[in-house]
This record gives C-alpha cells, structure tokens and sequence, in this order.
C-alpha cells in the first residue's frame, strides 16, 4: 500500500512552503509574535488581544481536524482515484500544506478580518501572529500525521470528539466558524457571546 506520508524530498518541500508562508505573512505586515512580548505555549482566553498570537489555543483543535480532512482527501485523490498513477510519494503533506498556508494567508487579509469582526464575536480580531499561523500550519501537518496513523473511523472520532469539545468549552468550533463566516447566523452568534 502506498505511504501519503512524505518521503525525504516531502519532507523538504513541506520545510521550504511552511518557511514561504511565514515570510510571505511577515512580507504582509503581520507581527512576527504577540503585541505582549511573549511565546506562550497555550492562550485559553478567546476574547483577548492575546488570541491567536501563541502556539496553541482553542482555535488549534480546528487545525488538527483539517490535517484529519486533508489526509482523507488525499486518500481519495490517490488511492481512489488513483491521481498521478496511485503513487502520492512526495506530494500530499505538501499539498496540505499549501492548502492550510492559502487559509492562513487569506484568514489574515483585511478581507477575512472585518468578516470575522463583522458577523462573529470576535468583536476585536486583528488576525494571526505569524508564530501562531506557522504553528497552525503545523498542528495540521499533525493532524495528517495522526490520520496516517489510525482507522478511518478513529480519526473520524476524534474529529468529531475535538468539535463537541470545543463547542462545549467556548461554544465555537470549526463547523461554527465556516458557518458563520459564510451564512451568519444571529441566534448563534448570539448564544456564542452570552459566555
């Protein structure tokens, strides 16, 4: 059976496309670290000026569920589907990359910004720090690596069990954020601002 998980040349190209992303984030005036003067391991505060400008936050589980979606996609597109022959080698991790790198790029764009502060209750988002960004890119990068790892339906309980989680622990998931970035919704956003 043919590995997604990429082999040393992979593994470079991942390297070169997660370091392009953080200098293009910085080539757009995003701030390299917190406005606070730190790298914390975990912010659990959502509505901060903290939020999104750690490693990790709530915010992170949402990104381990995109590496568990891009690995299943992937394993449509080359093992179904048989894309570039069936033999993926090289390529998957990178894609997903470049698809999570595309999402924090546009997640930081004014654009993106006044939406969220717009529709959501993230009143006061000013997007991401770019050590926050690279570290999403990489906590997808593990959710990939978790999903090559387990039976489809572990990682299918696992995403599913990370969005019951967090909707219980700040009323907003990954679900929730598409849905009101997309089609907001008051009633949601209202319960989700009642914390």
């Amino acid at each position: 059976m043919t590995s997604l998980l990429p082999n040393r040349r992979g593994l470079i190209w991942t390297l070169i496309l997660w370091l392009a992303a953080g200098a293009t984030l910085l080539a757009m005036g995003r701030p390299a670290i917190c406005a606070c003067g730190t790298v914390k391991l975990w912010h659990g505060v959502v509505q901060s000026s903290e939020n999104s400008q750690h490693i990790a936050d709530w915010y992170t589980f949402s990104h381990i569920i995109h590496g568990l979606l891009f690995y299943f996609f992937a394993h449509i597109l080359w093992r179904r589907w048989k894309l570039f022959g069936g033999k993926p080698g090289s390529w998957a991790l990178p894609i997903a990359v470049v698809f999570e790198a595309f999402w924090e790029l546009l997640e930081n764009s004014p654009l993106i910004i006044d939406r969220y502060r717009a529709v959501t209750v993230s009143f006061g988002y000013a997007g991401d720090s770019v050590v926050n960004s690279l570290a999403d890119i990489g906590w997808m990068a593990l959710g990939f690596w978790v999903a090559s790892k387990l039976p489809w339906k572990a990682s299918l309980a696992l995403g599913v069990a990370f969005e019951l989680f967090t909707l219980v622990m700040i009323r907003d998931n990954l679900t929730l954020n598409v849905l009101m970035l997309v089609w907001p919704i008051e009633a949601i956003r209202e319960w989700q601002a009642a914390v």
